[in-house]
């Protein structure tokens, strides 16, 4: 397992009770389980980039724990290396934390396994698929051994997410960020946003 600690991901909180008071999160509510209710926290944090997906429904969110002194380390996996959306999610997660009452709040970044869109839930893709977004479809699998590489792949099927209809073409590979493909619908004429299966 790689992990990678983001020093710089360490929020000491606020010193003065009052203050933490006064920034606690009105959607949260502090229950008597501290890992329940930081759990809770970081589920609802959204992703930067398609922000109908909660980390946790994209699959981003690995782990929450709570030691015994309060502190709160999450640890999540990026959608690919390089992804730069992860300072925005690092930063979310502490902000949402420390505004539950958590003091000290670390974020890990976890390399291994390699997030997948299987992760992704049934639900988030219900999710992307009611926004216009088309939600991936199962991700490749490759045996051991050596990588075959293609220099030309078959065109891909991508059911509009609006009319349902499969008379879609790609526009670009790549769209308005590196996860997803921008593809055009011949029935409805609307473009849309497909998430790239990785």
């Amino acid at each position: 397992m790689v992990s990678v600690t983001d020093t710089s991901a360490v929020d000491r909180g606020a010193a003065d009770p009052a203050d933490r008071a006064e920034r606690a999160d009105p959607g949260v509510t502090r229950g008597t389980d501290p890992a329940a209710t930081a759990r809770a926290v970081a589920e609802q944090v959204l992703d930067p980039e398609l922000p109908v997906l909660s980390l946790a429904d994209l699959g981003v969110l690995r782990d929450v724990e709570v030691g015994e002194d309060g502190s709160v380390v999450v640890t999540i996996t990026p959608t690919y290396s390089g992804c730069p959306a992860m300072a925005t999610m690092r930063d979310d997660l502490r902000h949402r934390l420390t505004r539950a009452g958590f003091e000290r709040v670390e974020v890990r970044i976890r390399l291994q396994p390699a997030w997948s869109t299987d992760w992704i839930s049934a639900d988030g893709k219900r999710r992307l698929q009611e926004a216009g977004i088309s939600p991936p479809g199962a991700a490749p699998r490759q045996a051991s051994g050596p990588v075959p590489l293609t220099l030309l792949s078959p065109p891909r099927v991508v059911p509009c997410p609006r009319c349902g209809s499969q008379d879609t073409r790609e526009t670009s590979h790549f769209g308005a960020t590196a996860c997803t493909a921008s593809y055009r619908c011949g029935v409805c004429d609307e473009p849309f946003p497909h998430v790239k299966e990785l």
